[in-house]
């Protein structure tokens, strides 16, 4: 799809639903491996962002992916400056969804960056950040998706353009020196307390005002919360904190 393709605000819709359909697999759940449960219960706890799908380009759940659609939307209609950046993208399903939504209603100037080590999860390091100890996430093969098996799911969803743009590396090592001057959207799904303060550290304060922090790992982990909490504590940041579905949050950042 080019970058510069815009909807009529009917077709948009159609196009981002189908989309996320095909994202997260929910349109061909009944073509998956049997796994003993009914194809309710399958949809029920895909939709829910519960499980580690074998195919889907996103594991993130329909409540988080519609809520992202709708921060994206929202910087658009009110014209907040700034790229969309997503730091942890696994194989790349949220960052699909941005792009599209860009395509749909006219945002095409605007980059989009991907932070990963595309190599899975660092051992935690618990003598540096206490609140990840107990919480190895790095022998999970599953989180391991190469930049160019990423890339390979832009291509085809037709996303893949100039505007995508591979922060390739640890997050302490790619953040700080990330070539980002302004961010309407900052996407975090690093579930560590370190991945997600350095993600803070390096990039909160290029969030323009209006525009949104998404926390997709704030209910179901710990370290990631206490994270944020940190993080907000120390700069005297109080915009109200908003759940999405049992993990995702989100806060727009003061005008």
């Amino acid at each position: 799809m080019p970058a510069k393709t815009i909807y009529p605000p009917d077709a948009a819709a159609r196009y981002l639903e189908l989309l996320k359909g095909c994202l997260t697999r929910e349109l061909f759940l009944d073509e998956e491996a049997d796994d003993g449960r009914s194809l309710e219960e399958r949809r029920s706890v895909r939709a829910e962002g519960r499980d580690w799908p074998a195919h889907a380009e996103t594991m993130i759940g329909r409540a988080r992916l519609d809520s992202l659609q709708t921060c994206v939307e929202a910087v658009l209609a009110d014209g907040v400056p700034g790229d969309l950046l997503e730091a942890g993208v696994w194989r790349g399903g949220a960052s699909s969804l941005m792009l599209a939504v860009l395509a749909a209603h006219g945002g095409a100037r605007r980059q989009v960056w991907l932070a990963d080590s595309f190599k899975g999860l660092p051992a935690p390091d618990p003598e540096r950040y206490p609140a990840d100890a107990g919480g190895d996430l790095s022998g999970f093969d599953q989180l391991a998706v190469s930049r160019d098996q990423v890339a390979a799911g832009f291509e085809r969803y037709g996303l893949l353009d100039d505007r995508v743009h591979f922060l390739e590396g640890w997050f302490e090592d790619t953040l700080p020196l990330a070539p980002v001057e302004q961010l309407a959207v900052l996407r975090l799904d690093g579930d560590y307390y370190s991945s997600t303060i350095e993600a803070l550290d390096a990039l909160e304060h290029k969030v323009s005002p209006g525009g949104f922090v998404i926390i997709d790992d704030h209910g179901a982990i710990e370290g990631c919360r206490k994270a944020v909490a940190d993080y907000r504590s120390a700069r005297g940041i109080d915009a109200e904190i908003h759940e999405v579905d049992w993990t995702g949050a989100y806060w727009r950042k003061d005008g």
